[in-house]
């Protein structure tokens, strides 16, 4: 399936956003996701179903002052 992840597009074999996630390399990191404009807890990524043609936007939380 091809999905758009934070403007580019991937080429990916993964039904969830989890799944997503994992084929692109964040594993475990503490990130805040949204599919479609739409905020994913972590919790539900794994139920989350992608689609064709869906925009996934993955951002880390920045430190500083």
């Amino acid at each position: 399936m091809l999905i758009s992840v934070n403007g580019e597009r991937h080429e990916l074999n993964a039904e969830t956003l989890d799944a997503a996630l994992t084929a692109l390399g964040y594993g475990n990191a503490k990130i805040a996701t949204a599919v479609n404009g739409r905020f994913v807890a972590a919790t539900l990524r794994e139920r989350t179903r992608l689609s064709d043609g869906d925009q996934v936007e993955v951002v880390a939380p920045m430190q500083g002052g």
